[in-house]
C-alpha cells in the first residue's frame, strides 16, 4: 500500500487531561442529561464545544474513541450477569456515538457526524476521515473529537492501551491559523527521522498542535508523523 499524506486547516483546537484535578465545564448541556453523563463524553463534550463556541452555526462531527464508553458497557454486562435490570438511558448512552447525539441535539445541529474506533490508529483514522469530509465539501467546517479512558481492568492487559483526556481540532479554511499535515509511511524506519516518537497517537498530535514540532508515533508495520505548517493554505 503506497504511502498516504494530507493536508487540512486548523481553525482552532483544545484539550481535556485525563488527570485533571476539576470536572469538564459544561454548562451548555441540560442538567436532566449533564448528570447521567460519563466522565468520557463529560470531557468530550467539553473540548468540542470549545472549539465550536456559539459562533460556529453548523458543524460536521467526527468522534473517535479506541473503547468508546466500554466501562458503562462492561457495568451494564455486570448487572446482567447479577440478574440486575439494565437502564435504558445506561444503555442508550453505552454506544459510540452517544457523544455525537447529545452534543448535537443541545446545540440544535442537524448536521452529519460519525464515530470512528480503529484500535492504536483510531485518531490517525478520526483525522483522515475529517480531512476527506473536508474536501468533500470545504465551505462547512469538520470538528474531530476524541476522547478516551483505559479499558476496565476486567479486560486484562491490552496492547499500546490509551492514556486517557480528551482532543477536539476545528477544521475550517476560513478562520485557520495554520495546517496540520499528516503521514502515513508504510516502509520500516520511514519518514522523518528528527520527529519526536510517542506512545501513543493522541500524545503525538497534541504536541504537534502545541509545540509546531514534528511528532510521529510508530505502529505495527507503519510510521505516522504529523507536522504543523504556519499560515492559511
Amino acid at each position: 500500500m503506497p504511502d498516504l499524506h494530507w493536508t487540512i486547516p486548523v481553525a482552532r483546537w483544545s484539550s481535556w487531561p485525563a488527570a485533571a484535578a476539576a470536572a469538564p465545564d459544561i454548562g451548555f448541556i441540560e442538567p436532566i442529561v449533564r448528570r447521567r453523563l460519563s466522565t468520557l463524553s463529560r470531557a468530550a463534550l467539553k473540548v468540542a464545544h470549545d472549539c465550536v463556541g456559539d459562533d460556529v452555526a453548523a458543524v460536521r462531527t467526527v468522534f473517535a474513541s479506541r473503547h468508546g464508553e466500554l466501562r458503562r458497557t462492561t457495568d451494564i454486562l455486570r448487572a446482567i450477569s447479577a440478574g440486575q435490570p439494565v437502564s435504558p438511558t445506561a444503555f442508550s448512552l453505552s454506544v459510540l456515538n452517544a457523544m455525537t447525539g447529545v452534543f448535537g441535539i443541545a446545540r440544535g445541529d442537524r448536521s452529519p457526524a460519525s464515530a470512528i474506533s480503529a484500535g492504536a490508529e483510531t485518531l490517525g483514522y478520526a483525522l483522515l476521515e475529517a480531512h476527506a469530509q473536508y474536501a468533500s465539501d470545504p465551505a462547512t467546517p469538520v470538528l474531530l473529537v476524541y476522547a478516551d479512558e483505559p479499558a476496565d481492568p476486567a479486560y486484562g492487559t491490552i496492547e499500546d492501551e490509551v492514556q486517557g483526556g480528551a482532543l477536539a481540532i476545528l477544521f475550517d479554511a476560513t478562520a485557520a491559523g495554520g495546517q496540520l499535515t499528516c503521514t502515513i509511511a508504510r516502509a520500516p524506519g520511514a519518514g522523518d527521522a528528527s520527529f519526536a516518537v510517542f506512545p501513543t497517537q493522541s500524545q503525538a498530535v497534541h504536541h504537534c498542535l502545541d509545540t509546531h514540532a514534528g511528532a510521529a508515533w510508530q505502529g505495527a508495520g507503519s510510521t505516522w508523523q504529523w507536522s504543523w505548517h504556519h499560515g492559511a493554505a
